[in-house]
């Protein structure tokens, strides 16, 4: 009996076939960069008896480790350990929230030598939530000065700023693991300033805020490409660098990104909790991070089911669009909340509530403007409109793949989005039973060749 294997019994516990483990480890590996890859009926050796090459040991363990939540080591399976640490994503990152705590936790995340010889693991549960629970009632974090070094006027943090929203733009249009290097370098620039140069307590802040907008933007990006457990180090390491500054508005809007992650890997009461969090902790008057903040409450009540608490967020969140500008203005980085991408979210929304008719009015409002305003979101904005032709009472093939045709020509040609490759997937799982259908099986051709090239077969 495989059972009798340390790998077989911990199977038999999750449930998963030899053939879904393959499935799950290459995605696995992608998500870390790796190019290897495992046959789908190699894990019943591994579950008889035989010992994995490398690195599959350190990766089974990984795997396992995420899944059932407790540390699985080589050993545990009766393997030879390699080395490699695993690690909670939240390792190194229990720190007082202070100046000196924000400064260590962006040491800690960009410190590529201390990460050569681990493998962090996503955390679930409550171990997500507290984070956020500390953040929100933290004392404030008083005087950021430094003294030491040579002085730093305010106009270089101006040009860091300039720097900082190019580099949003850019991740709109492109994406992908350009994207994010650039942002790590310019990340490494302001936290050598952090480090070495001498500054008043208003520019100390600002370069936090700096700091704390870089890695929110790290964050998104390694999200984006699956990479969860390096999303959350970036993200909890940004609310300590958000505190630091004092910005209320960009701690909360961190947290919000780190819900819209929860309800995409399936812990929803945790979603929820985070949401509502963020919106708590932010009582300024800037109605686009009102609104956007609302939005992720919607996002996160439309996967748990709540129509009434969905509805009423969304209806939040077009109210506070409609407000004038706060006398303070709206933060640079919430630029992105227009009210065409308000509709695509309060699409997405209904259509996780399965009310199709409402999810095709806000996302056949949203249109053109969003789709030129980020390639990504618009490409994401057409696999949703698709999906609700396809589901409606009477489904119109059409133009459900003609959307999906846009929408894989945006991602063939521009943007780098593993997430909206998932999405894609999707869309072909629902035309599944139409796969006969003259232009559906075009579509699948069509699709499929980017679906091959990225990979996703395995995700």
């Amino acid at each position: 009996m495989t059972e009798t294997t340390p790998l077989g019994r911990i199977l038999a516990e999750i449930h998963w076939r030899p053939e879904g483990l393959a499935d799950r480890l290459n995605g696995f590996a992608r998500r870390h960069g790796l190019t290897a890859r495992v046959h789908r009926k190699t894990p019943y050796k591994w579950q008889a008896g035989h010992r994995p090459r490398p690195p599959w040991p350190t990766l089974i363990c990984a795997l396992l480790s995420e899944q059932l939540q407790r540390i699985i080591t080589p050993c545990d399976l009766g393997w030879r350990d390699d080395g490699t640490e695993l690690v909670p994503a939240t390792a190194g990152l229990e720190l007082p929230w202070t100046g000196a705590g924000s400064l260590q936790a962006c040491r800690v995340v960009t410190d590529a030598g201390a990460m050569c010889r681990r493998m962090f693991l996503t955390v679930l549960g409550s171990s997500m939530t507290s984070p956020a629970l500390e953040w929100l009632i933290a004392h404030p974090a008083g005087d950021v000065s430094h003294r030491a070094g040579h002085p730093l006027p305010m106009e270089v943090v101006d040009y860091l700023d300039t720097m900082t929203d190019s580099l949003r733009r850019m991740d709109d249009q492109l994406g992908g693991p350009q994207t994010v290097e650039l942002v790590r370098t310019h990340l490494g620039a302001v936290l050598e300033l952090l480090d070495t140069r001498r500054y008043t307590d208003q520019v100390g802040k600002r370069l936090h805020a700096c700091a704390g907008e870089l890695m929110r933007l790290a964050g998104w990006l390694t999200f984006d490409a699956g990479q969860h457990a390096a999303a959350q180090r970036y993200w909890t390491a940004a609310a300590y660098a958000a505190h630091a500054a004092g910005d209320r508005a960009l701690g909360a809007n961190i947290q919000g990104f780190r819900s819209c992650q929860a309800k995409d890997i399936g812990q929803i009461r945790e979603a929820v909790a985070l949401a509502e969090t963020a919106r708590a902790g932010y009582r300024g008057q800037a109605p686009q991070v009102s609104a956007i903040l609302d939005l992720r409450v919607a996002e996160a009540n439309a996967n748990a089911g709540d129509t009434n608490r969905t509805r009423s967020a969304i209806d939040a969140a077009f109210e506070r669009l409609d407000e004038a500008p706060a006398s303070s203005g709206n933060p640079p980085w919430s630029y992105w909340i227009t009210p065409a991408h308000a509709d695509a979210q309060a699409g997405y929304c209904y259509m996780r509530l399965a009310d199709w008719s409402r999810a095709r009015h806000h996302l056949g409002r949203s249109g053109r403007q969003h789709r030129e305003q980020s390639a990504r979101e618009g490409a994401l904005r057409d696999l949703l409109y698709a999906t609700t032709y396809v589901r409606q009472e009477r489904p119109d093939l059409t133009r459900a793949c003609r959307l999906g045709e846009q929408a894989v020509a945006t991602l063939s040609g521009q943007v780098d989005s593993p997430r909206c490759v998932r999405h894609l997937a999707t869309l072909l799982d629902n035309l599944r039973p139409y796969r006969r259908t003259p232009v559906v099986r075009q579509f699948h051709a069509t699709a499929g060749e980017l679906l091959t090239s990225a990979g996703a077969a395995a995700l």
